[in-house]
């Protein structure tokens, strides 16, 4: 798969050369290319921003280093890539998202600074991108790049080959509507604070019933929106 981020502050994006994303980028199977959005500027300031029409506080991201960016990277691929701008009035960010988004071929990201990018270039970009505007949550950061490392994280961990044990995404939180249950490692006590012993019984049944128990339980008590839904879907769970 190849990602490329667009940004005013591509050394923002380092922590992608760390963990499992940057063992993937070695390894060949992330193509992730960050660029600066200020190479696509022509004057003597880099300029990148200026004043809203009809006033207002702040300032609004230019459209021509954009279109310029974008055609740039367009021109890189006969495919037509899905162009992501991180922004709180998108749609919210899921993990069911990050799984569609890892069976693409080529993402492309926006980071938005100040109050947003002009409005027309998410028409321009439509031309030669799928475009989506998608929010991590119902609150505002200062620009798209941290939206940026948490999605591609989300994404690139579930390209083949990036998570050393496959089996460990399937029970994860929200892979099927639930939270993942409660994890414990050695010492059984510690502090004394015990292990549930249906853990060091062995009975794989058994276990595996009580993991989905707690599941429900922690779904139930931490994010009841989501335990409606579950139950809606599944009504004799």
């Amino acid at each position: 798969m190849r990602l490329d981020v667009i940004s005013i502050f591509p050394e923002y994006l380092s922590p992608l050369d760390l963990s499992l994303i940057g063992k993937a980028r070695r390894d060949g199977l992330l193509d992730l290319r960050v660029h600066d959005l200020r190479t696509w500027t022509h004057d003597r300031h880099r300029t990148v921003d200026d004043t809203p029409y009809g006033g207002g506080a702040g300032m609004v991201m230019k459209p021509q280093p954009w279109s310029e960016a974008l055609d740039s990277l367009a021109a890189d691929d006969d495919s037509r890539p899905t162009l992501i701008v991180p922004g709180p009035g998108g749609e919210r960010f899921t993990q069911q998202i990050a799984r569609e988004l890892a069976g693409k071929e080529r993402l492309v990201f926006a980071c938005g600074r100040y109050e947003g990018i002009d409005e027309r270039v998410y028409e321009y970009a439509a031309r030669d991108y799928d475009v989506r505007v998608l929010s991590l949550g119902d609150y505002v950061l200062n620009g798209g790049e941290v939206a940026v490392l948490a999605m591609v994280e989300a994404i690139a961990r579930l390209l083949p080959g990036v998570i050393g044990n496959a089996e460990s995404l399937v029970e994860e939180s929200h892979e099927d509507g639930l939270l993942e249950y409660p994890v414990y490692t050695k010492p059984a006590d510690w502090n004394g604070l015990v292990v549930p012993e249906i853990l060091l019984s062995g009975d794989h049944g058994r276990i595996a019933a009580w993991r989905h128990q707690q599941r429900l339980e922690r779904t139930s008590a931490r994010r009841p929106d989501m335990y409606a839904a579950y139950r809606l879907s599944h009504p004799d769970a």
